[in-house]
Order: structure tokens, then C-alpha cells, then sequence
């Protein structure tokens, strides 16, 4: 089963200082028009070679645009073995639908 968490809970439960690790999917491109606070960039293609990098010990909320891409990731993960991994349902649209912050993403050098 794939769990998933929508947008309010997941800014409320970060505001409260959860331990969240809140990981953007979308392509580079797509990042460069925003992201969610605090989140990291691991692009969708990259998460099979990066998959030991992510924690098992701590909630891990993947994103994406609509929450597609994400939930096909999500369902990944599970399969993997992944127990803490959550899709954030509706992507990023629907966080901005609900007036919540979307940041500039960091500059890499």
C-alpha cells in the first residue's frame, strides 16, 4: 500500500519541526521554478542509484509536480523495503493551490 500525505499536513507537521526529509523528484528544468521549503533535489531517474542514501529511520515524503511521478516513486520505495516513505498527493500544484510557500531552489555552484 502506498501512503500518502496531502499538503496542509505535511506544512503543519514541518512548522511543528518533525524530523521530515522532503525530496523533490522533478526534473531540473521543473525545479528551477520553484520548490518546497527545505526540500532536496534527488531527480526521479536518479533514485535507484541513490537509494541507500535515503533514511529508513525517518519519514521521507517524496514530490513532484502533480503527485504522479512521486506515487510511482513512492510505490518503488515500497517495494524496496521502504516502510517510512509517503507521496505528497498532488505535487506541488496543490501545495500552491493551498497558499503554502514554494522558495526559489539553492544555487550549485
Amino acid at each position: 500500500m502506498i501512503k500518502e500525505i496531502d499538503s496542509v499536513e505535511l506544512a503543519s507537521k514541518l512548522e511543528a519541526g518533525e524530523d521530515i526529509r522532503v525530496v523533490d523528484i522533478r526534473s531540473e528544468a521543473e525545479v528551477m521554478h520553484g520548490i518546497l521549503p527545505e526540500s532536496e533535489h534527488l531527480p526521479m531517474h536518479l533514485i535507484p542509484l541513490k537509494i541507500n542514501d535515503l533514511p529508513k529511520d525517518r519519514d521521507v515524503v517524496l514530490y513532484c509536480r502533480s503527485g504522479a511521478r512521486s506515487y510511482q516513486a513512492t510505490a518503488y520505495l515500497a517495494q524496496q523495503g521502504f516502510t517510512n516513505v509517503y507521496n505528497l498527493r498532488g505535487g506541488i500544484i496543490n501545495w500552491a493551490r493551498n497558499g503554502l510557500e514554494i522558495t526559489a531552489p539553492a544555487r550549485t555552484a
